[in-house]
């Protein structure tokens, strides 16, 4: 296990936020969506060589999902297994009770909660953007740098993106959206 250890922690420093974009039409509140949670894992996961798998196991009132990390080691770490119940005993019942058991045994496996998409979350957060030295992939970088520049603070990310190598900066640049770029240069710091 002290293979797929060691690169499960250095993922977990990679992730992103599981951000609340979805809304639920019954109850009006908002919630991360199962593309959410995936969204903010997987390319520290698979930056650090894990395969995420999510199989499901037999059950007669619902589902069973376990979450699997698979390490290119071939080790193997399990998140454990979660049962829950549908309450409709059809496919539109069962369906929805495993979106929702992925979501939460994902979450609870990668040790995440669910951020609120907004100004005040940004705000929250240590930085808009990563440090030069914080160790997450170049995607997971851009990612931060999008949602820092989306809630707001586009001052900070600049401010922060100034500080790093040309190398570093250059690498992260590529692969920003052209009007995520945009805005970083409106904001840049002046010499």
């Amino acid at each position: 296990m002290k293979e797929i250890s060691s690169a499960l922690v250095k993922a977990q420093k990679a992730f992103g936020p599981a951000l609340k974009t979805n809304t639920n039409p019954h109850f009006k509140n908002r919630y991360a969506g199962l593309d959410a949670c995936i969204e903010a894992v997987i390319d520290g996961l698979h930056a650090n060589g894990i395969m995420l798998m999510q199989p499901t196991h037999e059950c007669t009132d619902g589902v069973i999902v376990e979450t699997l990390f698979v390490h290119e080691s071939g080790e193997m770490l399990s998140g454990g297994k979660l049962h829950v119940p549908s309450s409709k005993h059809d496919a539109q019942g069962y369906g929805s009770a495993l979106t929702y058991a992925r979501r939460y045994s994902l979450m609870s496996a990668c040790g995440m909660a669910p951020t609120d998409d907004d100004g005040e979350a940004a705000r929250k957060s240590s930085a808009a953007a990563p440090a030069a030295s914080e160790d997450m992939s170049p995607k997971a970088r851009a990612n931060r740098i999008e949602e820092g520049v989306k809630n707001g603070d586009a001052a900070g990310a600049a401010t922060a993106m100034a500080g790093w190598s040309d190398k570093e900066r250059n690498g992260i640049w590529a692969l920003l959206k052209p009007a995520t770029q945009t805005t970083l240069t409106d904001n840049w710091p002046k010499d």
